[in-house]
């Protein structure tokens, strides 16, 4: 419910501080009072464009708050949660200020806000309805989720959904599947060509690499094999340097004694130096067989080569990418020729998600259909009371082809009336003029509230134009929908206010030539005499006194 709304330099109010009770609260005054100030006041802090002629004269910004409260598990909870803000266990603060040159700034629960989250925040809280009202019931692309809101179809419109998403990517991927397989048809005889040239090549990983080391390495050789066998033929001529070494060893250990010993470290350093010496011969003796090579071997490596590059260049890629190359265009000559399954099974996919979507859409058509009747009837009961005997409310549900239909399914809804017979139907804001529109709208209001998850209802001068028996009647379907939201009704009827319970009278003073409009709440006796002048007009007489009374008392027992 709404507990507070605080107002600071706006128009012709300068402070005002507002507290409201669950209910029916009235709002009362003379015209001119500034009752529309107030609910502009409001609007603001819910987020509605800010006009800095809202600004009070000669001060440079108005502020406006608006304080709260809700279970937290209503769905705006969630909305702050999902914008990463605070929602106070429920108690949720909107406020807004404008500026005398027209910047606007907004804070929830004191986080800055953009102002279109302030909109769709207190889209959530309040409704405001009047007859320049052009939101909620007036607004035919809402009319849709009402009616399935009434009807209770959540879940049926949650698997209808599901259901067209299903059928959507099935469409998809069918044509995913078609695409392929028709760039792959048209390219197929360069692909097969393409594919078996790779296929005669057959590269191996790292292999174009590995030739062209090799062809290097017999390249170097060709060069230096003459030099090498030079230093081969050096070192094993006369038996070869290691064997030379190890016969002065023989030489040395038959040495007597003494002198032998002298020469141990000498004797272990040339045994040292004969194993280096065979080691370094046989890896001379490798190098050597590495680069021999005969012409017929250089021109075998050169060839593959050759072809490496040729197909390289000819497919715009680096020889080391002919192997993945291969394999994708032996993919492509796979998905060719199985291509007629894989797209008989994606048609068969996209004919059954369609099917399932299209059952559920007939469903909720159906249902729709059901209960639209169940809304008219409820709704055109009340229309007499709220003298409108002669209008007739009706759901119209306009089939759309099936090619249109969607996730939220196979019609439009609009809400439509005739307020005289031979009248055609049309749309509420269009057909019914501004207090007749108020009255439609609270007869709606009274037949959907059982759904409603907004928990502040306005209604702006709904009794307009109307008095008496219908007045009343007006006045007990809005302490109707208290049952299930808090309700705050701008008023000239005395039977509406004669409802309230609560009251506030909203006047306008002149006061050192500074005009002010200030709002209080009325005390019994004060409530009294405020329906007593609505009764009389200016000069409240003690029939009118009795009269407020006796509708006081009424409302009381209603």
């Amino acid at each position: 419910m709404l507990t507070s709304l605080s107002i600071r330099d706006i128009v012709l109010i300068d402070r005002l501080a507002l507290r409201f009770s669950d209910g029916l609260n009235v709002l009362t005054g003379e015209t001119g009072a500034g009752k529309s100030i107030l609910l502009d006041s409001l609007g603001l802090a819910l987020g509605t464009r800010a006009d800095r002629a809202l600004v009070r004269r000669n001060q440079e910004k108005g502020t406006v708050s608006a304080c709260f409260t809700v279970a937290k598990s209503h769905i705006v909870c969630s909305k702050l949660d999902d914008a990463g803000l605070d929602h106070g266990d429920g108690e949720i603060v909107l406020r807004r200020q404008i500026t005398a040159d027209g910047r606007s700034k907004a804070w929830i629960n004191d986080q800055p806000v953009g102002q279109a989250l302030l909109a769709e925040v207190g889209a959530c809280l309040v409704e405001i309805h009047g007859q320049h009202d052009d939101r909620g019931l007036l607004d035919a692309s809402a009319h849709r989720n009402l009616l399935d809101e009434f009807a209770g179809l959540a879940s049926l419109k949650a698997d209808m959904s599901r259901a067209y998403s299903a059928y959507q990517a099935a469409l998809k991927e069918e044509a995913r599947i078609k695409a392929e397989i028709a760039e792959a048809r048209v390219d197929e005889e360069y692909i097969r060509h393409a594919a078996e040239e790779l296929a005669a090549l057959a590269p191996e990983e790292g292999e174009e690499q590995i030739l062209a080391d090799r062809r290097a390495l017999m390249m170097q050789g060709e060069k230096s094999a003459q030099e090498l066998a030079d230093f081969q033929k050096t070192l094993t001529a006369h038996g070869g340097v290691d064997a030379t070494v190890r016969g002065v060893i023989r030489r040395m250990a038959r040495l007597d004694g003494a002198l032998a010993e002298r020469l141990t470290t000498t004797f272990e350093a040339l045994d040292r130096a004969a194993d280096e010496l065979a080691v370094a011969t046989d890896a001379l003796g490798r190098v050597i067989a590495d680069v021999h090579f005969d012409g017929q071997e250089l021109e075998q490596v050169e060839e593959r080569l050759f072809e490496f590059h040729r197909i390289a260049r000819k497919h715009n890629c680096q020889p080391a990418e002919l192997l993945s190359l291969g394999q994708g265009l032996s993919a492509k000559l796979d998905t060719i020729t199985g291509s007629e399954d894989v797209l008989r099974a994606a048609t068969q996919l996209v004919h059954d998600t369609r099917e399932s979507f299209h059952a559920l859409v007939k469903s909720v058509s159906s249902e729709r259909r059901k209960i639209s009747e169940q809304l008219d009837l409820q709704v055109n009961n009340e229309l007499p009371a709220l003298k409108l005997e002669k209008a007739i409310f009706k759901t119209d549900l306009e089939a759309l082809p099936v090619e249109q239909w969607n996730e939220l399914g196979g019609e439009r809804v609009v809400f439509q009336v005739k307020t005289n017979e031979g009248t055609p139907f049309g749309p509420m804001v269009k057909v019914a003029s501004g207090g007749e529109l108020a009255r439609f709208i609270l007869a709606l209001k009274v037949v959907l509230a059982k759904n409603t998850s907004v928990p502040v209802m306005v209604f702006d001068e709904v009794d307009r134009g109307i008095g008496g028996a219908t007045a009343s009647a007006v006045g007990d379907r809005l302490k109707k929908l208290t049952v299930r939201s808090q309700v705050l009704v701008v008023t000239h009827s005395p039977q509406v206010a004669a409802r309230g319970d609560i009251q506030f009278q909203i006047s306008k003073d002149d006061i050192d030539g500074d005009t002010k409009t200030s709002v209080g709440e009325l005390s019994d006796v004060e409530r009294k005499e405020e329906i007593a002048r609505m009764l009389a007009g200016a000069e409240i007489t003690d029939a009118a006194r009795a009269a407020a009374d006796q509708l006081l008392n009424s409302g009381d027992s209603a």
